[in-house]
């Protein structure tokens, strides 16, 4: 019997976060600022909220609108709240991993949301639960949760603070308490938060088109290391980590965050169309015109038809009604849903020297489909460009790929992928073509992460030696 890996042949993020404090419509404004996150993880969302006295909650499983769709809203009470959607890299896809968490203890009550995967989560879940611990989820979120838990600390703040040195890895995460909003991002800042306002309220979301949705002004970047805390006495800020050289992802710009944000003062559609003007100087292609896969590549393609002067066209048409989850248990149903996701117009491209640019291929199966799809519709020649580098190595930060053996880059080369894909021409950027898309000059001290792209990973992969610390764990605990 065949095995099927079911996942989608792209990275996927693992979520978006989203808080408010100190306005009286907190739990609609965060429903309508996760709304404009939804990209970021459609398999779980949840919200919870709190009026100073009592904290409310609600989450399910499927998109925002399945699990808010009969007045639970309505229901969730008071003047701040946090949200969550999600995609399930770290932990099964199951009512009890969707999230906010909530926790109550004798000291205090908190509900935490979290964006990103800690690559110490597994050692550190082996020793709380030596502690005594007991886990009912299989997430990184409430390995945080139990540590801000089981902190000796005067405050919540100050719990966040000592669980947020105990973690290493990439993550984004809001808490919240009872009257109060506390929003932590990692050491490198390599998953993006924003920070916010509208009116008197305080607002924090993973990407600045949140803010935007709700009317709110983006004020900044949450800074990497950085403890936000907002109560009512308004916000203050400390650090909890050195300052270190930051390494926000890339992967942000080339794929994951929406073209309308800025994450760390980059705008995402500049960056991917200045992506594509470089692609088409560097690795020009013959063809008549130039095409996009949507969404995420538009922005690159629009770059490349410019830059080379080949016309821009709507070559593939995307069915927004499709589901990411979209289950595809043999060949032939796989490719159907390459044909349900995407649409080739037959009048645009059918006798045409297509330019076909994508912004990554991980293991060259949905490449290969959007070819043969092209070449269906009678396209003469399809010529792929590739606005990132060769995706080489997995990431460990909360991106969801393939493992190392399953990207296609990691065992072939561009000749042997360009035959894979069964295209007329292929190439990438290099990582230092992507870094001058940010303006850069070379890799040297760049603020990026570009691990997925050289294998340099900028953290010690803790969870890798895990066989070594359980045994070590297991003999000093008993």
């Amino acid at each position: 019997m065949e095995t099927v890996d079911n996942r989608p042949d792209r990275p996927q993020e693992e979520c978006g976060v989203f808080g408010i404090y100190a306005h009286s419509k907190s739990s609609a404004l965060t429903y309508y600022g996760l709304v404009a996150l939804q990209h970021r993880g459609q398999e779980a969302a949840g919200i919870a909220s709190t009026d100073g006295n009592r904290m409310y909650s609600h989450k399910g499983l499927g998109l925002l609108a399945d699990v808010f769709k009969q007045g639970e809203l309505e229901n969730l009470n008071g003047h701040a709240a946090i949200g969550h959607v999600r995609y399930s890299t770290a932990g099964a896809n199951t009512i009890q991993n969707a999230q906010p968490i909530t926790l109550s203890t004798h000291t205090r009550n908190f509900a935490i949301a979290h964006n990103g995967n800690l690559v110490n989560a597994k050692w550190l879940r082996i020793r709380l639960e030596q502690e005594g611990s007991l886990f009912q989820t299989t997430t990184d979120t409430e390995v945080i949760a139990h540590l801000i838990a089981k902190a000796n600390a005067d405050s919540l703040a100050d719990a966040v603070e000592a669980a947020a040195k105990q973690i290493t890895g990439g993550f984004a995460v809001v808490i919240l308490g009872n009257d109060e909003l506390i929003a932590v991002r990692d050491p490198l800042g390599l998953r993006p938060m924003v920070l916010g306002q509208l009116g008197d309220a305080y607002v924090v979301a993973s990407e600045s088109c949140a803010l935007e949705t709700i009317g709110a002004t983006l004020v900044r970047d949450v800074e990497p290391g950085e403890l936000i805390h907002i109560g009512p006495d308004g916000m203050s800020s400390r650090r909890f980590a050195v300052r270190r050289q930051r390494r926000m992802c890339t992967f942000e710009h080339v794929y994951f965050a929406r073209p309308d944000s800025d994450v760390d003062g980059w705008n995402v559609h500049t960056v991917r169309k200045r992506l594509g003007r470089i692609l088409a100087k560097l690795h020009p292609a013959d063809g008549d015109i130039v095409i996009g896969v949507p969404d995420s590549s538009i922005s690159a393609a629009a770059g490349y038809a410019e830059e080379s002067r080949i016309p821009y066209e709507m070559g593939l048409i995307k069915n927004k009604y499709i589901a990411r989850t979209f289950i595809q248990p043999s060949q032939e149903l796989r490719d159907t849903g390459v044909r349900l996701k995407l649409n080739a117009v037959r009048s645009i491209v059918e006798g045409k020297r297509v330019v076909l640019i994508d912004d990554s291929i991980v293991r060259g199966t949905t490449s290969r489909r959007i070819v043969q799809l092209l070449r269906s519709a009678g396209a003469s020649e399809v010529h792929v460009r590739i606005s990132s580098p060769p995706y080489v190595s997995p990431c460990h930060y909360g991106i969801d790929t393939a493992t190392a053996d399953q990207l296609i880059a990691s065992t072939h080369d561009v000749g042997e992928i360009c035959g894979m894909i069964e295209a007329d021409s292929l190439a990438f950027l290099t990582v230092d073509e992507l870094m001058e898309g940010f303006g850069f000059s070379g890799t040297t001290n760049v603020p990026f992460c570009n691990a997925c792209f050289t294998r340099n990973y900028p953290t010690e992969l803790v969870d890798s030696g895990l066989k070594e610390a359980h045994h070590e764990l297991v003999h000093v605990g008993g």
